[in-house]
């Protein structure tokens, strides 16, 4: 199969859209995790202590030990009085005593125990902002597999892009006389900082 300009141009191009967003995106975050230690954090603390009512506490008291979803009935309560959101698909803890769920998010860590010996819910929610945010979304860091899927999709296309890019050079660089010193200059760069600068 003949690889022409023409089909190099378009494979660019297409790779090109469909990765502009993510390489963007991970461009500019990039640079937010390389300079964290600078980047004042955002960061929000949610505490709730209350007390299980009767009705809800018997869903799990009947529970094994043994780790599962959080019932239910038990979720509707913590949704409707606390507005404490639990993915159905999280499987929390039990050990006969207390009943343990945690659901880290992007910029986010929440957890909640409840006690069935003293009907009591301990929950706490930390957000961390923005750029915490989009930052575990760069590192795939509790993210789900929609979003491990895309990392890849965007990484094919990145890839796509930068191969076709080459290639175009290739096919042009005998009108541009820079172009092989300015390529070669581009992978100089980051070999000699890692050879004489990274320890």
């Amino acid at each position: 199969m003949r690889f022409s300009l023409g089909t190099a141009r378009q494979w660019h191009w297409i790779s090109a859209a469909v990765s502009l967003v993510g390489m963007l995106l991970f461009a500019v975050t990039g640079i937010t995790l390389n300079h964290a230690a600078v980047i004042p954090a955002s960061i929000s603390v949610t505490t709730v202590e209350s007390e299980v009512p009767a009705d809800v506490l018997t869903h799990l008291q009947d529970l094994p030990m043994a780790e599962m979803p959080a019932p239910q009935p038990v979720r509707q309560w913590l949704a409707s009085e606390h507005s404490i959101s639990v993915p159905p698909d999280v499987a929390g803890e039990f050990d006969g005593m207390e009943f343990y769920l945690a659901w880290p998010g992007p910029g986010a860590d929440r957890w909640l125990a409840i006690n069935v010996d003293d009907a009591a819910l301990l929950y706490e929610g930390t957000e961390r902002g923005w750029i915490a945010y989009f930052n575990d979304l760069h590192k795939g860091r509790n993210t789900g597999p929609v979003w491990f899927v895309f990392i890849d999709v965007i990484a094919i296309a990145m890839i796509v892009f930068t191969l076709t890019g080459l290639w175009l050079l290739v096919k042009q660089a005998s009108h541009k006389q820079s172009t092989w010193p300015v390529t070669a200059l581009g992978l100089l760069i980051p070999v000699v900082i890692a050879l004489v600068f990274i320890h």
